[in-house]
């Protein structure tokens, strides 16, 4: 008896759970243009390997592997599996052929292989996919499409394996193609008005870019596009109209796009705003911001391509750009008001589009929740439109008000000069009568500041050469220190001078042609024969030919040897000219010599001179 009941309450419980988990098929009737399959009209079979065959996810069918979907927007959570999901359909009248469809709304889907039963039973194979070529597609449409075999009224299971590299919402439409025609150009007419507006605004604020110079239009013109980009990009457009031959960039478009979104936005945001007068620590945290979204940008499309599918990360730089203009406008920046409605609309659309997605907007019309988004990014660039618009306005009222303020103080100027003109007219003409009497006065006293210069002048000149009288008498009474002699020749230039002077004192005479004009030589104080270029120097033909030492010791030695007759030591010469001792005596024992040889000469010479060493030397 205990054996009976137990029986019987397996079975009861065994047939409980069957009808709990049995998957309710979806009535479609012959007036039923569309349905959409919601989250518990699909169950869902979770392929690890990617490898299972159809008839492998068949036999796991039948063994109950299928798991009803509890989530309101079926995801495929693990990229590298592949996920099979069916739907079961009861179809009250008959499918004609090529007369109804099934379509998936997530274009970005990477693939899809839609099982598809026909009248008898056999099931026929059919592949479609934001992975392959868009011209491979049934339609030439933005979403992914399968055309239902024709077969009787009747009961129907349908299989769909769905992987892609990327998240994806599985979204499965039933519709007739008149349906899908009819959907499709209303559709395309909405998207036509969206990226026809995005073209308008920016080719309006690149003209006023052109026109202004801003760089906020600038930021705003790639801003637009960046949004147009990523929009065309999710949403087929981009893969259709521009890169239908090369779907390997739908796994990168619209990484790239949100990564200009975020970037321009915040360019943008911190030009429109002028953060860097207003608010610098917040200029400085948008910087950072824009370096490390470079940064995982740039990681993200070359190593982790998959981490571009997390894009709730564009709310941290969108939400700092929001903040910011929040934290401007509050400072007193008054076009910041709708730089913060615009983004307040954007921030709603893209809250509505994720309670859509989470499936707690389940009262909203279908469109409203879907385009969102879209709905907010419209608004959005309206509004920063109207901001930089505003911005402008505010500049040009400002200049207006400060050109004003400018001609009104010009004429306050102009009357107060009127009625200053004429005292300041007399005030200068008895200014001039008393310039004029100290003018006269200058005058006199100019002249005879001249005339005391004059005189000043003249005792200098008597002056300068009664030193110089001095120091040569000095020179021929005693022997002077290196100092002493060097006030007279301190440099190469004096020493020259005097060599030039005493060897032409008589005039210039080639020593090859005789011709006696000259012009001057490329060295300091040597001249060049007008004839035949031959350049002679002072120090030719002199005692100081070929010298090794600095001229002006030279000149020392040989004065301080004639004035001691060859009596001061070699090593004291050396002392005072900071000269080795050897080279002091080679040169002394020269020069003792030539005096030596000179000395008949000298001796019938009481006002003998040791520059007229020099000469006699040369000569």
């Amino acid at each position: 008896m205990i054996r009976l009941k137990t029986f019987f309450i397996l079975i009861i419980t065994f047939g409980v759970f069957q009808k709990v988990i049995a998957q309710r098929p979806v009535e479609i009737g012959k007036n039923d243009p569309e349905h959409i399959f919601t989250y518990d009209e699909l169950s869902l079979l979770e392929d690890s390997s990617g490898r299972m065959t159809f008839d492998m996810v068949r036999q796991k069918d039948k063994a109950g592997s299928f798991k009803a979907n509890t989530i309101y927007y079926p995801k495929n959570i693990k990229h590298h599996s592949a996920y099979w999901y069916k739907v079961k359909i009861n179809f009250s009248s008959e499918i004609t052929s090529k007369q109804s469809l099934f379509e998936f709304y997530d274009q970005t889907t990477g693939d899809i292989i839609a099982f598809l039963p026909d009248a008898k039973g056999n099931y026929e194979q059919v592949n479609r996919g934001a992975d392959k070529e868009f011209t491979k597609r049934l339609y030439h449409h933005k979403n992914l499409e399968f055309l239902i075999p024709e077969h009787p009224k009747g009961t129907y299971i349908y299989y769909f394996r769905i992987k892609s590299a990327g998240e994806v919402n599985v979204i499965i439409v039933y519709r007739t193609v008149e349906r899908f025609i009819n959907y499709a150009l209303a559709e395309y007419i909405t998207y036509g008005f969206f990226y026809g507006m995005i073209l308008v605004f920016s080719l309006h604020n690149l003209l006023m870019f052109f026109a202004t110079g801003l760089k906020q239009y600038l930021f705003y013109v790639l801003y637009m596009l960046s949004v147009g980009i990523y929009e065309m990009s999710v949403d087929g457009i981009a893969f259709q109209f521009i890169w239908p031959g090369a779907p390997v960039w739908n796994q990168y478009a619209y990484g790239i796009a949100l990564y200009g979104v975020s970037i321009f936005a915040l360019l943008f945001t911190r030009t429109l705003l002028h953060l860097k007068q207003y608010n610098l620590r917040l200029y400085r945290f948008i910087n950072i911001t824009i370096i490390i979204r470079t940064v995982y940008f740039i990681f993200c499309f070359t190593f982790k391509r998959e981490w571009f599918v997390y894009k709730f990360w564009e709310f941290i730089p969108l939400s700092i750009a929001f903040l910011a203009g929040i934290m401007v406008w509050m400072q007193g920046f008054k076009p910041a008001r709708f730089f913060v409605i615009g983004y307040t609309f954007l921030f709603a659309g893209a809250i509505m589009k994720l309670i859509t997605v989470l499936g707690f907007a389940t009262q909203l019309p279908g469109a409203v929740g879907h385009y969102s988004m879209t709905m907010g990014f419209v608004l959005e660039m309206t509004l920063l439109s109207f901001s930089i618009g505003d911005q402008v306005r505010l500049f040009r009222t400002e200049k207006d008000t400060a050109s004003k303020w400018a001609l009104h103080q010009m004429n306050l100027n102009m009357e107060l000069q009127g009625s200053i003109n004429q005292r300041l007219e007399d005030q200068v003409a008895e200014r001039t009568r008393e310039l004029v009497a100290q003018a006269r006065h200058i005058e006199e006293q100019a002249n005879e500041i001249a005339r005391m210069n004059l005189l000043l002048e003249n005792d200098n000149v008597q002056l300068k050469t009664d030193i110089e009288k001095m120091t040569e008498a000095r020179m021929e009474a005693t022997d002077l220190s290196f100092e002493e002699f060097s006030q007279k020749y301190p440099d190469r230039e004096h020493c020259y001078q005097l060599l030039a002077d005493l060897k032409w004192k008589n005039g210039f005479e080639c020593k090859r042609c005789a011709y006696t004009h000259y012009s001057e030589g490329r060295r300091p104080f040597s001249r060049r024969c007008n004839k035949c270029a031959y350049e002679e120097s002072p120090m030719q033909d002199t005692i100081f030919e070929n010298n090794r030492i600095p001229i002006n010791k030279a000149f020392y030695i040989v004065y301080i040897l004639f004035a001691t007759k060859g009596k001061i030591s070699s090593y004291k010469i050396a002392e005072q000219l900071d000269i080795r001792q050897g080279t002091c005596w080679t040169y002394a024992i020269r020069i003792n010599a030539i005096i030596e040889q000179q000395k008949p000469a000298l001796g019938r010479n009481k006002n003998s001179r040791w520059i007229d060493l020099i000469l006699k030397a040369g000569n």
